[in-house]
Formats: structure tokens, sequence, C-alpha cells
């Protein structure tokens, strides 16, 4: 369970009226990282993508300088350890509701750290699809209903198929996958995890290439895979299998992600 240690909105403490309209906001979208001594790993890629986000969502301009001031105020009062969430909503529904072009409100919640799990992974597929994937938007219904589903199912996590049978992503997770010689990412519509590029990087800084190309669930079996998840909590959890279909399970590989992911800087916020 997550504990949320603290809540600011533009850059005060949350009051009882602010978090009312931030638990009514159904209508937003945020980023998640990991915050040690003030810095986060892809902190660019963060900034653009809330950025990027609100523009299509809400029409209005979010200077990434005011993000940071956000996310630095907050960081003052927190550990140097802690976990970061940026929400990007608006406190003026009804102007999104008659699509005015509106300068949204920033939201950001620290809590601990979580520890990255190493343990594989069982998935389970389903065919899902979510609204927007390009977005990391709040619409997780779906994503916590299939995840649920496939742990009662006795699976650790829901990996989606799209209509056309293609391979996606987890619940919470990019999915890659790494054939002897490259790692290849699903070409699907999914959610262009931070993660996922900074492993793209790395793995370019050590001269491994990746690509995206179709994956289906007939591919898995021959020859024998490796999997990987990612996300902001964990770059590389190894993957076991997917319904019955067993994959590789390396810890060299996982240990060379890590380093990948690793070998991106820490950027001061």
């Amino acid at each position: 369970m997550t504990v949320i240690d603290r809540i600011e909105v533009n850059g005060t403490e949350a009051d009882r009226d602010a978090l009312i309209v931030l638990a009514r906001a159904g209508y937003a979208h945020f980023s998640s990282m990991q915050a040690r001594s003030r810095a986060v790993r892809g902190l660019e890629l963060h900034l653009r993508r809330l950025r990027d986000s609100a523009l299509e969502l809400f029409g209005g301009e979010l200077d990434e300088e005011r993000v940071r001031s956000c996310v630095r105020h907050a960081l003052a009062a927190a550990p140097d350890e802690v976990s970061v969430r940026v929400t990007v909503f608006s406190s003026r529904p009804d102007a999104v509701s008659r699509g005015d072009a509106v300068e949204p409100d920033v939201a950001v919640m620290t809590s601990p750290p979580v520890t990255a799990r190493t343990t594989p992974v069982r998935l389970r597929s389903v065919r899902y699809e979510r609204d927007l994937p390009h977005l990391k938007h709040a619409g997780t219904f779906g994503l916590v209903l299939h995840q649920r589903q496939a742990v009662l199912a006795g699976y650790d996590d829901a990996l989606f198929i799209d209509r056309d049978g293609r391979i996606g992503e987890a619940s919470i997770s990019n999915i890659g996958f790494f054939d002897g010689e490259r790692v290849v990412w699903p070409r699907a519509a999914v959610l262009p995890g931070i993660t996922m590029q900074l492993l793209e990087r790395g793995l370019a800084g050590k001269g491994i290439p990746s690509e995206h190309r179709e994956i289906r669930l007939r591919d898995l079996g021959a020859p024998p895979r490796a999997a990987f998840l990612c996300n902001s909590i964990a770059p590389a959890v190894p993957v076991a299998s997917v319904d019955s279909t067993a994959l590789t399970v390396d810890p060299e590989l996982t240990d060379l992600l890590v380093d990948c992911y690793e070998s991106n800087p820490w950027q001061p916020v």
C-alpha cells in the first residue's frame, strides 16, 4: 500500500478544499518518478511528457520551469529518497468541458521510495487497449481490473493484446524482449515509458541495438526468448512466462539492463 506523505498543489501544501478538487479530477494526466537527493533520472523526459500531454488534454501551455519549481518545493520538505508523482489537472472542470484552453494546475505527491522488484513474474494475456495509450492519464480502471483478475487467476500481472493480436504492454509497465543480440519492443499503441526510453539510451551507449516490431503470442515459443518489464520503479523485472509459454530468465540480462538504466545520470530538479 502506498503511503502518501505530502500533497502540494501549485507549490502550496494542499488544504481540504484543494484535496477535494484533486480527488474529483478524473480528467488528468501524470508522471511518476523516483527522486534521490533532489535529482531524477530522465527529468527532461518527464517534463516533456507533462508539457505535451497538457497541451493535448487542456489546450494550454504548461511551463516546464513552473513544474520544476513545484517539484523542487515539494522535495525541499521530503527525505533524500522519495517517490514523486506529478499530476496535471484543472480546478476549472466547467471550462474544460466547454472546450476552453485552460492553464492546468500541478499537484506534486511525495511518498516513501519503492524498492524495485527483481523476482520473475508470470503474465496472463488479455485482450485490452487503453484509451489514448500514448498518454499517461488518470483513466486506470481497466488497468487495475485486468491486473487484479490476473492475480486472482494465479498470475502476477496482465499482458495486453490489441484487436490485431499484437502484444502491447503490461498493466503499468512496458515489456521488452531480448533475442540474444538486441532488445525488441512491441510495435503497438502503447505508452512510450520514460524507463523504456532511458534503457534505449543505455543500450545504444553499449552498442546493443534495440528496435520496435510487431510481436504476437505465437512468436514467443521459438526461439526461446527472454523478456522483462520496466517502469518508473523497476528497470528490469524478468518475465518467467506468458500464459503457458515459458521464457528464459537470464540474470546476466537483468544485470545488463540495470547497468544500462543506471548509465543515465541523475538530473537535479
